[in-house]
């Protein structure tokens, strides 16, 4: 990875890419800590997550699930943060970007919140509940898109 430099004239479109970069960074750093407990204590004790919250699912106890989560909703958009703010190239990633003419990050950022979309809706199949922590990410993941989706947030990470 290196990186490259990045010079924005418009504060306001600057200001939305924070708010871009934070929604990752956010994410990455909660889903790393809960990733992190139930890898530590796959019974979910830690997080009072009782094991029968998975009769539904292929999983005996939570260890799988910390990983996705730890790895897929936690470190990679903690990355996708730092890419954001900071244009890192990195050739692997670029050559997964469906979208060309954006830069890698603004396509990874769309293909976390569709990661998140479908955790949540996949959790509320197996569980067969809605908490407001569900609500709640479900509305993160929608929030992850619009602001990606955004004209300057586009023109922004436009190549």
């Amino acid at each position: 990875m290196t990186e490259r430099s990045e010079n924005s004239g418009n504060s306001n479109n600057s200001d939305k890419s924070y708010l871009l970069a934070a929604m990752h960074g956010l994410l990455g750093l909660g889903a790393v800590i809960g990733g992190f407990m139930l890898i530590l204590d796959p019974s979910g004790k830690l997080l009072n997550m009782p094991v029968s919250l998975l009769e539904r699912s292929p999983f005996s106890d939570f260890l799988i699930p910390g990983m996705i989560l730890l790895l897929v909703l936690g470190l990679f958009p903690i990355v996708i943060c730092m890419a954001l703010l900071r244009r890192i190239h990195w050739t692997l990633v670029e050559k997964l970007n469906l979208y060309p003419k954006r830069y890698w990050a603004w396509t990874f950022s769309l293909y976390t919140s569709y990661a998140l979309l479908i955790w949540i809706i996949v959790q509320l199949y197996i569980i067969q509940t809605v908490s407001l922590i569900h609500l709640f990410y479900f509305a993160w993941g929608l929030g992850i898109q619009m602001v990606t989706l955004l004209s300057d947030i586009q023109r922004r990470y436009s190549i």
